[in-house]
């Protein structure tokens, strides 16, 4: 199998340690869930997580939900409740949508407010080691401590700020030495939710969560690290520093794989933006198998933009399926050969999840069954349709 690797800018071959995956996608922050951009980021993940298991990997599959953050205490008091309910409320959005669309659930699914001494005890090997200064109450990273920082992204320092300032970073923060510099722990602020720390009461910062869980159940090193495009840069540029100072393990992931963009009436697909498709609308017209295909017809590095008249052609084509995977199998000459179409399909997936070449080989499959004349064999072509679908988390059923 070869996978596209963010840091190295290179597709590269994927060989596992011993035969153990250990993967880690930054899941959801939970207070708008669940849209079709997030739905095509981690239908990905779950392909990637099917495909190793049919492949003999023991897997270990981590995703984490950002149950404290800036967005969800914002969006809690525009609502009027609290910023907990809120995540609670989302997060079970969430996984039901994940459910109704196949997904299997990950191995560890983490909540950031479960893991906040891990956050601390990073937070402290990182003051210890001078990566890392207080300041009001406030921890703060030091980018200029980090001679590698932008390993990841490979942005020049010039594009850094004005990217990081869209995504949260507060560049006027007094208590920095640098506006580049991001919050470990912030200081308590009226009205906010604050948890105890040797610097005083406050909150962990966004960044570090994300290290603190990824490490505490995959250990210093991950071997497949992802989520969607917009966050390689602040959010996985500052946990690869910070996690490779803290640990003094490098890399602290071997491949980073990350997912495109999905746009909708001519702009990113984004809760700020307000131009959401949820899956659960989707799901009231058309059957997850259909989002599924659809969603899967576009490569993951590949941005596209959601049309709603595309589901219907992709709703037919998932009734074939299921009708060739149903299809009465009375033939009792020569069998249906589609060895070709199965080799097709896992070259396809092997070459950095080309999903969309799978598809054509598993439409090959399904119109091979369904044009075999009567008197022939479609039984086992019909087990390694729903072998590969299975690969896709296509469930064949209506």
């Amino acid at each position: 199998m070869q996978l596209f690797n963010t840091q190295s800018g290179q597709v590269e071959r994927f060989t596992a340690r011993d035969g153990r995956v250990g993967v880690y996608v930054c899941g959801v922050t939970p207070y708008d869930t669940t849209h079709v951009g997030h739905a095509f980021t981690y239908l990905t993940f779950d392909a990637l997580i099917r495909h190793l298991h049919a492949q003999g990997f023991e897997v270990t599959y981590v995703q984490n939900v950002t149950d404290i953050d800036d967005d969800i205490l914002r969006k809690a008091a525009e609502s009027g409740i609290a910023w907990d309910e809120l995540g609670r409320r989302e997060t079970a959005n969430y996984l039901e949508d994940m459910r109704r669309l196949n997904v299997l659930p990950p191995d560890h699914f983490v909540r950031a407010t479960d893991h906040v001494p891990e956050m601390l005890a990073l937070i402290a090997a990182l003051m210890a080691r001078g990566n890392a200064y207080e300041a009001n109450g406030s921890v703060y990273f030091s980018v200029a401590s980090d001679p590698e920082f932008g390993k990841l992204s490979h942005l020049p320092r010039a594009e850094m700020l004005p990217i990081a300032n869209e995504r949260g970073n507060n560049p006027d923060d007094p208590n920095k030495r640098d506006p580049l510099d991001f919050v470990l722990w912030q200081a308590a602020a009226p009205d906010e939710p604050t948890w105890e720390s040797p610097y005083g009461p406050g909150r962990p910062g966004w960044h570090i969560e994300c290290s603190a869980m990824a490490t505490r159940y995959l250990g210093p090193t991950v071997d497949i690290h992802g989520g969607g495009e917009d966050l390689v840069f602040p959010h996985h540029e500052c946990e690869v520093a910070q996690s490779e100072l803290a640990t003094g393990q490098e890399p602290f992931a071997r491949y980073w794989v990350h997912v495109a963009m999905v746009e909708y009436q001519g702009a990113k697909m984004s809760k700020s933006l307000g131009n959401l498709v949820l899956v659960r609308d989707v799901l009231r017209d058309y059957p997850a198998d259909a989002l599924r295909l659809y969603l899967a017809s576009h490569h993951y590095r590949t941005p596209w933009e959601y049309r709603e008249e595309e589901m219907d052609t992709w709703a037919g084509f998932a009734g074939d399926l299921r009708e060739a995977a149903d299809f009465p199998a009375y033939g009792i000459e020569e069998e249906v050969d589609v060895t070709p179409y199965r080799e097709r399909f896992l070259n396809a997936i092997d070459d950095d999840l080309n999903t969309p070449a799978a598809i054509e080989a598993l439409r090959d499959i399904g119109r091979a069954i369904l044009e075999a004349p009567e008197e022939e064999d479609v039984r086992d072509a019909q087990d390694t349709l729903r072998e590969l679908a299975d690969v896709l988390g296509l469930a064949l059923t209506q």
